[in-house]
């Protein structure tokens, strides 16, 4: 790398003023000929990007488009009945907002709602948890909760924040209707609502995949209303359906500018001029980084509380879209991007130390936001903010890493509002397409998840038959001679582990 940092930092700083956002290459240690060697690479994948735009059958496990992109440019759907229920959503959500906000819709005994309890797992829980946390406020019209996991004492914790729950309204997310937390989380909800003497469907909202089993519910109970989940969209690819949408308008933020921020997002990393593509420039720095092949982890280390989710919300859309066993061509790759993260300036004492000085297997991102908060800060010393400090911090941590050869990319923005947001979203949506495409592999299914869902129905299967053999031999202790009368000898482990965890239930 030239010693001239500034030099490097002008050659390789890419700006998109349309989004307020700089992204910083620079300390990054590619040589000369690197993004030149990377270009016809870099020109087919956006000829996939095209092609998946324009609704080639981008994942053939399941027959289906991928069509997330389409969300926030409806014009570009390839049908006009895609289009339309794209658009007629958005309009939909927004009048379902009014309504409850104004308590034109409202809970039983004429209550307005004023809590939320979004009920998902996965990109119906994350994306809507990262957006939720990084734009709250005081001001927000509706509180919103999450049940996004199928522990028990994690869901007793929810209900116990929500308190009251009269005037509460409940969104249950799941496109197919039958994953199980999901609807062990709805379970759980409904005996909620009942010892409180309440009627969950009249409080209660599905965004789910037309003619699911969710949606067949909803509609046999009369729940106040269902958005849908198209079967184009992905989880975790989902913040800007009604996935996302709908908690955030609830919320209260303004989710046409969530919705434009993506959108002009997508227009900047649409060019086909590398260097003027963030995203582009992103995927070749990952590319750079791990040598293709996944070798080295991505640590996220934004400056700012607001963006502490964002790391989880990543972990899920570059891992799920990334970690492939198989590349396009059914040749062993065992592709992956390992994603974690904290937060700056926690992160200086916490694992900073181990980045400077230990095992040298990763690259960082870090984030800086430009405005330190709405209206003036004061100063803790002398012309010095508290946000100064934060600034000093970053800047700080990179140079040390880079002084021990730690390669470092810098996102920055210059606020947190709902339209960064979305642009953020949009932009490492974009940048794992075009990843995915330099490495060849499948970024839009998810193999390895559904494989993880059998494996758990395979266990509480036969929970249920060593629970059948218990009833009827009450006195019977033996994992091996449990396992060998219910047919179960190669799984002797897994029986001790049922038969300790039902002494514990």
């Amino acid at each position: 790398m030239p010693t001239n940092t500034w030099n490097r930092f002008q050659q390789h700083l890419c700006h998109c003023p349309e989004i307020g956002l700089w992204l910083d290459i620079s300390r990054m240690k590619f040589d000369d000929e690197f993004l030149s060697r990377m270009e016809p690479s870099m020109q087919q994948a956006f000829d996939a990007m095209l092609a998946l735009e324009q609704g080639i059958i981008a994942n053939p496990d399941e027959g289906r488009m991928v069509g997330h992109y389409w969300l926030r440019s409806p014009a570009l759907a390839p049908t006009p009945e895609i289009r339309q229920q794209i658009e007629s959503t958005v309009d939909r959500i927004e009048s379902f907002t009014a309504d409850i906000h104004t308590g034109r819709i409202s809970a039983p005994g004429n209550k307005t709602f004023s809590k939320l309890l979004i009920i998902g797992i996965g990109g119906s829980a994350l994306g809507p948890q990262f957006v939720a946390d990084a734009l709250g406020s005081s001001t927000d019209k509706m509180t919103p909760y999450f049940l996004d996991n199928t522990d028990p004492d994690g869901m007793d914790r929810v209900f116990s924040q929500i308190g009251d729950l009269s005037d509460c309204l409940v969104i249950v997310i799941s496109k197919s209707g039958s994953t199980k937390e999901t609807r062990n989380g709805m379970l759980e909800a409904q005996a909620a609502w009942q010892r409180s003497g309440l009627d969950f469907s009249k409080q209660a909202v599905a965004i789910t995949g037309d003619g699911s089993e969710l949606d067949k519910l909803a509609l046999a109970e009369d729940w106040i209303t269902r958005f849908p989940m198209w079967d184009w969209v992905g989880g975790r690819t989902s913040v800007t359906s009604a996935v996302g949408l709908v908690p955030a308008a609830l919320q209260g933020l303004d989710i046409r500018a969530l919705l434009k921020g993506a959108q002009v997002c997508d227009q900047i990393t649409r060019s086909r001029i590398t260097t003027f593509n963030p995203a582009a420039l992103m995927a070749l720095m990952w590319h750079h980084a791990t040598d293709g092949c996944g070798n080295k982890d991505m640590v996220m280390l934004p400056y700012k509380d607001r963006l502490l989710l964002f790391s989880r919300y990543l972990q899920q859309l570059i891992m799920e879209s990334i970690g492939k066993e198989l590349d396009l061509n059914g040749k062993p790759v065992c592709q992956g991007l390992t994603v974690y993260g904290n937060k700056g300036s926690t992160d200086q004492h916490a694992y900073v130390q181990q980045l400077r000085e230990g095992v040298h297997n990763f690259f960082v991102t870090f984030i800086e936001v430009l405005q330190d908060r709405q209206g003036s800060s004061m100063q803790v010393e002398e012309g010095v903010t508290s946000g100064d400090f934060l600034f000093g911090f970053l800047y700080g941590t990179r140079q040390a890493l880079s002084e021990k050869g730690r390669e470092s990319l810098t996102i920055t923005v210059e606020q947190i509002d709902t339209a960064t947001i979305g642009a953020l979203i949009a932009l490492f949506e974009r940048t794992v397409g075009l990843y995915a495409s330099l490495v060849n592999i499948n970024a839009y299914h998810q193999p390895g998840v559904e494989a993880g869902k059998k494996a758990a129905g395979a266990v509480i299967t036969l929970q249920k038959k060593v629970q059948a053999f218990l009833a009827a031999n009450a006195d019977e202790t033996s994992p091996e001679k449990i396992a060998n009368a219910i047919g179960a000898t190669e799984q002797i482990e897994t029986v001790y582990a049922i038969l300790r965890r039902l002494q514990h239930r």
